[in-house]
């Protein structure tokens, strides 16, 4: 069943470039902190957002100022939330979010009037503790964050992973729940006046028997990036795909995204600025299997092994324009 305010489809890439993905209105630009930024992945602030730690699933605050993101032990038993805001010169030492650091909390994003975020997490709800995860909600407002409160009408005995909105407020997310194609499917729930409606899941050729974990939807709900496995022209263990509407209202099969985006590691987390013009992503792709032109030092392998490209998860922006290009693969 489609959502009847998803059916219109507009080809709008080729009338007016990334207007898809641009947030409506318009947010604050973020060109001052990436200006740089080209269609080459590069890291996101190295030393201090990313770093020889597990750091991934960054999130743009809609003024651009803040960047969110997960911050996780190597053997991601534990992550949390955490927040590094623009000076206008530098990104300052990451902080934990005031409502995290004390359980499995991630995936932040902000709903489109940006006066609310969800998230998903661990923590308990009705005093029962949770092996699974669970999408949690958190007002957003001039004093600071509210205190979080379980989204109960998206509850199930699976996990729930990676909130992301369309314009009118229908939430995508990755759900393990039953009812799915595969283990992991690409759901979505309408919200109707501040209520999140029943679930609904977007089937084939969406989602498949691999495992589709999470999805990043444009504001008008014609393209989703996915980021799946064992979807059987994988790169590597998790890959990027796009998706697009069709005029029927109907998914297109996705397509893998490919080089520079995807690598022989886990690409995943995929996010975009609010002006839509940045597309960030995470990935553990490491520094190749290639013999090194020299040995190292002990001091170099350490400095190298604590270092990002070490075999955790990084997180990387590149120019969002990629999203519609061919695949260098395929050139």
């Amino acid at each position: 069943m489609n959502h009847p305010r998803l059916l219109s489809v507009l080809f709008c890439f080729a009338l007016v470039p990334m207007s898809c993905w641009s947030a409506d209105p318009p947010a604050a630009s973020s060109s001052l902190a990436f200006a740089d930024v080209g269609t080459d992945p590069v890291l996101v602030a190295p030393g201090v957002i990313s770093t020889g730690d597990d750091d991934a699933h960054a999130t743009l605050s809609p003024d651009g100022r803040r960047l969110y993101f997960v911050k996780s032990t190597p053997s991601f038993d534990f992550w949390t939330l955490a927040v590094s805001e623009w000076s206008g010169t530098a990104w300052s030492r990451p902080r934990t979010l005031p409502f995290s650091g004390q359980y499995g909390d991630g995936d932040l994003a902000f709903a489109p009037d940006g006066g609310r975020a969800y998230f998903v997490s661990m923590r308990p709800f009705d005093g029962v503790p949770r092996s699974d995860t669970e999408i949690w909600t958190v007002e957003v407002t001039a004093r600071g964050w509210g205190e979080p409160k379980h989204v109960s009408a998206l509850s199930s005995p699976g996990d729930e992973w990676f909130p992301t909105f369309t314009r009118d407020g229908t939430m995508y997310f990755g759900s393990s729940r039953p009812g799915g194609e595969g283990g992991h499917d690409i759901w979505r729930a309408a919200v109707v006046d501040g209520a999140v409606q029943r679930p609904e899941n977007l089937g084939p050729p969406v989602n498949s028997a691999g495992e589709e974990i999470e999805a990043l939807v444009s504001p008008d709900g014609n393209r989703l990036v996915i980021a799946a496995k064992n979807r059987g022209d994988a790169m590597g263990e998790y890959d990027l795909y796009l998706a697009k509407r069709r005029e029927d209202g109907a998914w297109e099969e996705p397509r893998n995204l490919g080089p520079p985006i995807n690598s022989t590691g886990w690409d995943f987390g995929p996010r975009l600025s609010p002006d839509g013009r940045l597309f960030f992503f995470t990935s553990n792709r490491g520094f190749g299997s290639s013999p090194l032109p020299r040995a190292l030092t002990f001091d170099e392998l350490e400095q190298r092994i604590r270092s990002p490209h070490n075999g955790l998860r990084d997180i990387y922006v590149i120019d969002a324009t990629v999203l519609e290009s061919e695949p260098a693969s395929t050139r």
